[in-house]
């Protein structure tokens, strides 16, 4: 009978050991982060687990910002288009109008960067934060959305937030990164926020925010809205997935039959992680994850196990 259990043991171990490394056969995850105030650029690192994650490059920059008056690249938001390029846009600065764009065969040599004037109808918008992208299959279009404060736009939480800010989010859309429709609201539920991320879950959009709520009682926490519709219609937000500490950049990916959101321990100066199966309820394993030190508000892409060992040889 011993000798029963220790080989069932044994077999189940072989299995989930052959089936984690089929995961690793399969793909490989990439993280794109920046480094202290983004002056220095793209950093990346990857992963076999979504766990451990290890910088590439020797955690140099893969590309040096190169527009806006700043010239930063914080916030470094990458996909994989429809059209097999990757598409990164980023935040330029702290109160510019607009944000970056780049475009890349294998995220190592990029094209010349752009400067997008996604707000530059609103004169009074104090800066474009966090931008992301995601492809909108139906339409055969790119969104790309983003965090703005134009003062006086929102009386509903005009002093709860850092200083004079008072975010909502807003977007664009664009098949081919050269024209791009006038900016729209795209979420305002009568709170401050920002750095928003979306994933389509079945015929769903899921949207996890961070409440950038200070006063009078801080929230600074992760959250979710959930539409039936990419651009519009996302509800209420829920009940903080996140713990009892700061937490901002929020990226999610699905893991086998699991849900993983990172996102930046900022005041802490590391990242942390919950994770899901039917994204209601969440488990903190911020303490299983490791990243590379100085990881900064990043986002997470999946690509193939060829591509990761033809662009990063």
């Amino acid at each position: 009978m011993i000798k029963k259990i220790v080989s069932f043991i044994f077999l189940l171990g072989f299995l989930q050991n052959n089936y984690a490394q089929q995961i690793a056969k399969d793909s490989i995850l990439i993280f794109a982060s920046f480094r202290d105030n983004g002056q220095d650029g793209l950093h990346l690192a990857y992963s076999k687990d979504g766990y451990k994650w290890i910088a590439l490059k020797g955690d140099s920059s893969f590309l040096t910002p190169s527009v806006s008056n700043d010239k930063l690249m914080r916030d470094p938001c990458i996909i994989k288009g429809a059209d097999g390029l990757f598409h990164m846009v980023w935040t330029v600065s702290w109160k510019d109008h607009g944000i970056g764009y780049a475009g890349s065969k294998d995220m190592v040599h990029w094209s010349a960067q752009e400067f997008i004037p996604v707000m530059e109808q609103e004169a009074t918008a104090l800066n474009c934060w966090a931008p992301e992208i995601i492809y909108d299959a139906q339409n055969k279009l790119y969104m790309i959305y983003w965090s703005t404060t134009i003062p006086g736009r929102f009386a509903a939480g005009d002093t709860s937030g850092d200083e004079k800010y008072n975010h909502r989010l807003y977007y664009v859309t664009t098949s081919d990164f050269k024209k791009y429709s006038p900016a729209k609201l795209l979420y305002d539920k009568g709170f401050n926020v920002i750095d928003a991320t979306i994933q389509k879950v079945g015929k769903k959009y899921c949207m996890f925010l961070k409440d950038e709520t200070l006063k009078p009682v801080p929230q600074k926490n992760i959250r979710i809205a959930w539409s039936d519709h990419l651009n519009y219609g996302f509800g209420k937000p829920s009940a903080p997935i996140t713990g009892k500490y700061w937490a901002e950049g929020p990226t999610a990916i699905q893991l086998d039959k699991k849900w993983m959101v990172y996102f930046d321990k900022y005041t802490e100066g590391k990242y942390g992680g919950v994770e899901s199966t039917d994204l209601v309820n969440w488990k903190d394993v911020s303490d299983a994850i490791q990243f590379p030190a100085g990881t900064r508000h990043g986002t997470v892409i999946r690509i193939a196990v060829p591509e990761f060992e033809s662009f990063f040889k």
